[in-house]
């Protein structure tokens, strides 16, 4: 059985505002394996952002459990607690550098809090640089580096403490996309060889994509939906996740016609399916056209997803022998319904 390093159990998270009370958080239920990367996806206001606080208790929740590593978090003294944080770095979207030390000595920061000898601090922080590809601009300040380098800095500075989490809180939401596919390599480089579990905290479907094994979804302070990446991206149960994982294409800028709002669907192609024609043959076999309004393939983790919104024929018949074909192919889709836009999961 799978050990976990992070358990909230009934997790409730409420705000006292001037408007009045405002819960950001609903009975969190939320187990994290070790070694995981683990991404919490959600819209902005969702609640994430309070939620990866409440992990390391920054925020204190209102009702409910927080555990690292078997042992009770909520509840502890301020010094013991503060031990217990030593194992749970974090890195933000603002990378949150000392603007007054070069990026050797904010790497240094938490080793000398901690009390680490001055020689061995040095070298940990001469090595960590190494990690992170940076060791020309150690006696760099944050003003002279890049948003990459900044944030490569801060991971490095995350390391020093040698934790066993690191809590990501939109990392590379200001960072361009070449940038962030650097900084994505990078966190998925010291989760592989270094064991440390990542919780990923993002409003970007690509983030997750990239970088992350399990993905929970939040909405409105609750989590409607987890569970492998790869799953979820086949088959979404939740309208959130549809929002989150559906394709953004252009079909979806431009008003559709009446036609091409009956019988769409979103189908998806694995390993198993995406080198045969099986919608060519679906033609070809059925005598029937069909109207290609999406297509597009994804990188998840190691492995390529393909994507495809399709409408099919306008008459019912025709339709229904054509989703038939789907299912006798193996091919998993989501029927999009003219008044629900993310439709309903149709098993092969």
């Amino acid at each position: 059985m799978a050990e976990h390093i992070i358990s909230l159990q009934g997790v409730t998270k409420e705000f006292d505002t001037k408007g009045g009370k405002v819960v950001a958080l609903k009975d969190i239920n939320l187990d994290i394996e070790k070694g995981d990367s683990y991404g919490i996806i959600g819209l902005s206001g969702a609640g994430k952002s309070t939620l990866v606080r409440t992990i390391n208790l920054l925020e204190q929740p209102t009702e409910g459990k927080v555990l690292f590593d078997g042992n009770l978090l909520t509840g502890l003294e301020s010094r013991e607690l503060n031990l217990s944080r030593r194992k749970i770095s974090m890195i933000f979207q603002q990378f949150n550098l000392l603007m007054q030390r070069d990026a050797l000595g904010n790497i240094l920061f938490p080793l000398e809090i901690a009390g680490v000898p001055k020689a061995e601090a040095l070298e940990k922080a001469r090595e960590l640089l190494k990690v992170v590809d940076l060791e020309d601009r150690a006696h760099s300040y944050p003003s002279q580096l890049s948003g990459g380098q900044k944030q490569r800095v801060a991971i490095a500075r995350a390391l020093a403490s040698d934790p066993e989490v690191i809590l990501c809180d939109e990392a590379t939401s200001a960072l361009d996309p070449k940038t962030t596919r650097s900084i994505l390599g990078l966190l998925h480089k010291i989760n592989e060889e270094r064991g440390i579990t990542l919780v990923v905290i993002t409003h970007e479907m690509e983030v997750i994509k990239q970088l992350c094994n399990k993905v929970a979804v939040i909405e409105n302070g609750e989590i409607v939906e987890r569970g492998e990446v790869q799953e979820i991206f086949k088959k979404p149960k939740t309208k959130a996740a549809r929002k989150l994982f559906f394709p953004d294409g252009d079909y979806r800028e431009k008003p559709l016609t009446k036609t091409s709002t009956k019988n769409r669907v979103r189908l998806v192609f694995d390993e198993a399916t995406a080198g045969e024609p099986i919608i060519a043959n679906m033609i070809m076999e059925l005598g029937a056209p069909v109207n290609f309004l999406y297509a597009n393939l994804d990188v998840l983790g190691e492995s390529q997803k393909g994507q495809m919104v399709l409408c099919l024929a306008a008459d019912k018949e025709t339709a229904d022998k054509q989703k038939a074909y789907l299912k006798a192919k193996n091919v998993e889709f989501i029927e999009i319904d003219e008044d629900d836009e993310y439709g309903e999961e149709v098993k092969a």
